[in-house]
């Protein structure tokens, strides 16, 4: 493997590179995925853009009126050990804590675990349903977009070539919010999911004001069960709603059968975990709004 090596001090000239070398360029940040696969020859670079030292993209801050604010450099040991994200949106902790071995996480970054746009990635689901944004850098400026937009297909995404993202932007999160994440792999630690979900929920008034699904592993993206979470809006939170909407969701995957699981069994999976992180999102709502009473 052989490639020519270049480091960039800012995001101008990283996009600048891009464009001058085309699509024999690739972007390295962790690189615990992208030097794999060129060893394994399943990519060949040219030109390895290592965006490492670009300043201020590995930082994780928080503003009352914005949100979390989550550097794409930014490590997931960073977001697994974060005491600010543990706090405001403890799924994305729980997503980064079971992703790869310690070892991985010190060197992945939460950029690169997006961009590889790998279907079974622990990431996306946990902040697509705290409702992130991508904030992405290109040839003609910025632009931000929905992050379940970012995501077009296994391994693609919507990012020209020339764009690099820059920071996910996480909404603050309205009272009696909370957020789960939880997935099932046959090994309990260093596996990809088999399947995986994760929840916000919000509760005003006895009933579910708000609520997102998302699940991973199970379609060619990660997938929105936006029948499942209209199931619940409006309504009183129990047992009863919360199967009803697990099994909404389990219709709406799109799974598909290959050496790690069936079909089938990904369908009762998402039935499984969408139940209980309802239910895990549901008791921490509960649990935060009577601190707040109190």
């Amino acid at each position: 493997m052989r490639f020519e090596y270049c480091d960039v001090a800012s995001l101008d000239e990283a996009v600048s590179l891009l464009g001058q070398y085309g699509d024999g360029a690739y972007l390295l940040a962790g690189g615990t995925d992208l030097l794999v696969m060129a060893k394994e020859d399943r990519l060949s670079p040219k030109y390895l853009i290592d965006i490492k030292p670009i300043q201020g993209m590995g930082e994780i801050t928080w503003d009352a009126q914005a949100g979390l604010r989550i550097g794409a450099l930014a490590t997931i040991r960073a977001l697994e050990r974060s005491a600010l994200v543990q706090e405001k949106a403890p799924a994305v902790s729980q997503a980064a804590h079971l992703l790869g071995s310690v070892q991985v996480r010190n060197r992945a970054t939460v950029g690169g675990n997006l961009c590889q746009a790998v279907p079974s990635a622990e990431m996306p689901p946990p902040l697509i349903a705290l409702g992130a944004r991508a904030r992405i850098c290109g040839p003609n400026g910025y632009r931000t977009i929905p992050l379940e937009d970012l995501f077009v297909g296994p391994r693609r995404t919507s990012l020209g070539h020339q764009e690099i993202l820059v920071e996910l932007e996480v909404p603050p999160a309205r009272n009696s919010t909370a957020s789960a994440y939880l997935r099932f792999s046959p090994r309990k630690a260093m596996d990809l999911a088999i399947a995986s979900a994760a929840t916000t929920v919000r509760l005003e008034n006895g009933s579910f004001s708000d609520c997102r699904i998302v699940l991973g592993a199970v379609a060619p993206t990660p997938l929105r069960a936006a029948r499942a979470e209209e199931s619940l809006k409006g309504g009183p939170p129990g047992d009863g709603a919360i199967m009803r909407a697990a099994e909404i969701a389990a219709s709406e995957a799109a799974p598909i059968s290959d050496i790690r699981a069936s079909a089938e069994y990904r369908r009762e999976l998402v039935k499984v975990l969408v139940r209980r992180a309802l239910a895990q999102s549901l008791s921490d709502a509960g649990s935060r709004a009577v601190q707040r009473a109190s």
